[in-house]
């Protein structure tokens, strides 16, 4: 009976752990995130966030809805200590990545016509 109850005792906390072992990897697979809108909705951005590895990975995709101006997706993200602003153009639509280590919070938003022109809400994606 003492041996049932160890061995019943033992697969419960295998269970356990094996639980344990994957709610990370499910974690992992990440965070969509969109549309996000330009204030006058002439362009949006959207797309996925996750981690992996302890790097956070993020892959976007811009729609501008107008030809002949550009649409511009910023992220704004604090790594290390201290935050960082990049950005990026695109006419039509595009397709991005980035990816980086230290990573504990992102925001972006979309601006059309201009880098700092008809910009969106900003959103946190991570």
């Amino acid at each position: 009976m003492r041996k049932t109850l160890a061995i019943a005792a033992l697969a419960g906390s295998m269970a356990v752990t094996g639980l344990a072992m994957t709610a990370p990897a499910q974690a992992s697979a990440g965070t969509s995130w969109g549309k996000v809108f330009s204030s006058d909705h002439k362009a949006y951005t959207f797309g996925k966030t996750w981690k992996s590895g302890g790097k956070v990975f993020t892959k976007w995709y811009g729609v501008d809805k107008r030809g002949g101006k550009k649409g511009w997706v910023w992220f704004e993200v604090y790594q290390n200590g201290r935050w960082t602003k990049f950005n990026k153009a695109w006419d039509g639509k595009v397709v991005g990545t980035w990816s980086g280590h230290g990573i504990e919070k992102v925001y972006t938003f979309t601006c059309w016509a201009g880098k700092f022109d008809n910009c969106g809400k900003k959103y946190r994606i991570y």
